[in-house]
C-alpha cells in the first residue's frame, strides 16, 4: 500500500466509526448537547400523547373515522400557526419564543390528564386539546428548526439532522411502547401525566440556550413577512421538492389511523399490538439513525430522498398484504428507516439552502408539511378504510405514494442533481 493510501485510510478512520452515528456535534457544543438531549426527552413524552389521544377516541367510538378525524381537527391550527410562528420566529428571539410554546405545550398534557383521570369520556374535548398542542408545537418546531443552524458548524448538520432522527425515532419507538403498556396497564391518565412531566428536561435545555435575537434586517411578523417567506420558496425548485416528495409520502402512504383497526382485526391483539405496530416505523428508523455515519458522505442529496421515498411507499404497500405480524413489523420498520433518510436530508438541505433571516418561515412551511402531511394522511386512510376496507387504503397508498414520488421527479429533474456540496435552491 502507498503512503498516500495509508494516510487517505488514516483519516477515513475505522469502520464502526465510518457506520454509527457521528456525535462530534454532541462533543463540540454543550448547548447542541443540552438541547438534544432535552427535546429528545420531550418528543418521547409527546409520543405517548400522539398514542394515547387517537387510541382513547377509538376507544370512545370505536370507529376509524374517528381516529383519522383527529388528523383534520389538528391540521387546521397547525396550517395556520406554522406559518404565522415561522414569521414570529424571525421576528423575535427565538429562545424566548421556545419557552413560551414549551410551557403552553405542557399545560395542554395537564389538561389531558385530568380529563382521563376524571373520566371525562368527551371525544370533543380530545378534539379540542390536539387542536391547540397542534397549534403550540407549530410555533414551537418552527422556532426550533431555526435554532438548529445556530448551534453546530455548517459542515456538520448532515450529522447533526442524523443525530436529531435518532432523538426523534427513539421518542417514536419508546413512546408508543410505553404508551401502549400505560394504557393497559394503568390507563391513559398516567400516559399523559408522564408527557407533562418531560417537558422540565426541554425546558431547562431552552433556559440554558443564549439569546437568539432576529438576524439583521429580519422582517416583522405579519401576512406581509408570510407571504415574503413563500415567494422566496416558489421558484426554488429544490427547496420546493423537500415539501412536495414529503406531502406525497405522508398522505398517500401513512397507514398509521388504521393501526387500532388491523392490531385488533388483522393481528387480534389489543393495546400492545397496536403500539408495536405504531412502534415499528421508528425502531427501523432509530436503527438506520444509528448507523448514519455515511450520511455526510453523501453528496447527491437529492437522489438519496427519491430513493428514500420510493421504498418507504414499497415497504407499506407489501405491510398491506400480510397477515403475520412478526413480517408486518419488518415491513414497517424498513419504511421507517427509509423515512429517516429521506428527513435527514430534507432537512438539512431546506436548513443549509435558506438564508437566516428566512429560516423561521421556511421551517414554518416545514412543520406544517410534515405535520399536516400525515394528518391529512390520517383521514385519507381512515375514509379509505371505512369504505373499502383496512387493506384497500393500506396498499393503494403504498403504490399511490410510488406513483407520486416518479412524477415529482420527472417535473422537477433538478433536484435528483442536487449536490450538497454547492447547494442550490
Amino acid at each position: 500500500m502507498t503512503e498516500a493510501a495509508e494516510e487517505a485510510l488514516e483519516e477515513r478512520g475505522p469502520v464502526w466509526r465510518r457506520i454509527v452515528a457521528d456525535t462530534t456535534p454532541l462533543r463540540e457544543s454543550a448547548d447542541y448537547r443540552r438541547w438534544w438531549f432535552g427535546y429528545s426527552v420531550s418528543f418521547t413524552g409527546t409520543q405517548l400523547t400522539q398514542f394515547a389521544v387517537p387510541f382513547q377516541v377509538y376507544r370512545l367510538t370505536h370507529s376509524s373515522l374517528a381516529v383519522g378525524a383527529v388528523g383534520i381537527v389538528v391540521l387546521v391550527p397547525l396550517v395556520t400557526m406554522g406559518l404565522i410562528g415561522g414569521a414570529i420566529a424571525d421576528a423575535t428571539d427565538r429562545r424566548r419564543l421556545t419557552l413560551i410554546t414549551s410551557s403552553a405545550l405542557l399545560f395542554f398534557s395537564v389538561v389531558l390528564t385530568l380529563q382521563a383521570a376524571l373520566d371525562l369520556r368527551q371525544v370533543w374535548l380530545l378534539y379540542v386539546v390536539a387542536g391547540l398542542q397542534g397549534a403550540a408545537s407549530a410555533v414551537d418546531s418552527s422556532a426550533r428548526g431555526a435554532i438548529l443552524p445556530r448551534l453546530v458548524r455548517r459542515e456538520m448538520m448532515p450529522a447533526a439532522n442524523a443525530l436529531g432522527q435518532l432523538g426523534f425515532n427513539s421518542g417514536l419507538s419508546i413512546g408508543p411502547l410505553l404508551g401502549g403498556l400505560l394504557v393497559a396497564t394503568v390507563g391513559f391518565s398516567w400516559a399523559y401525566f408522564v408527557d407533562a412531566l418531560s417537558f422540565v428536561a426541554v425546558l431547562y435545555a431552552i433556559w440554558r440556550l443564549p439569546p437568539m435575537p432576529p438576524a439583521a434586517g429580519a422582517s416583522r411578523a405579519g401576512v406581509a413577512s408570510v407571504l415574503e417567506g413563500l415567494r422566496f420558496l416558489g421558484p426554488r425548485k429544490n427547496l420546493l421538492m423537500t415539501f412536495l416528495v414529503d406531502i406525497n409520502a405522508m398522505v398517500f402512504g401513512m397507514p398509521r389511523a388504521l393501526f387500532p383497526a388491523i392490531g385488533t382485526t388483522w393481528f387480534h391483539g389489543g393495546a400492545g399490538t397496536v403500539g408495536l405496530l405504531a412502534a415499528a416505523p421508528s425502531i427501523g428508523a432509530l436503527l438506520g439513525a444509528a448507523t448514519s455515519g455515511w450520511a455526510g458522505r453523501i453528496n447527491r442529496q437529492g437522489r438519496a430522498v427519491l430513493v428514500a421515498v420510493l421504498v418507504w411507499g414499497g415497504s407499506i404497500a407489501l405491510f398491506g398484504f400480510t397477515r403475520t405480524l412478526w413480517l408486518a413489523l419488518v415491513l414497517l420498520a424498513v419504511a421507517g428507516a427509509a423515512d429517516m433518510v429521506s428527513a435527514i436530508f430534507r432537512n438539512t438541505i431546506l436548513q443549509v439552502a435558506t438564508p437566516d433571516e428566512l429560516r423561521g418561515r421556511l421551517q414554518g412551511v416545514f412543520i406544517v408539511v410534515v405535520t399536516g402531511g400525515p394528518r391529512l394522511g390520517d383521514f385519507e386512510a381512515g375514509s379509505v378504510g371505512s369504505a373499502f376496507g383496512s387493506q384497500v387504503s393500506v396498499v393503494t397508498g403504498g403504490f399511490a405514494c410510488m406513483a407520486g414520488v416518479a412524477l415529482l421527479a420527472a417535473a422537477y429533474p433538478s433536484f435528483a442533481r442536487y449536490d450538497g456540496r454547492d447547494p442550490a435552491p
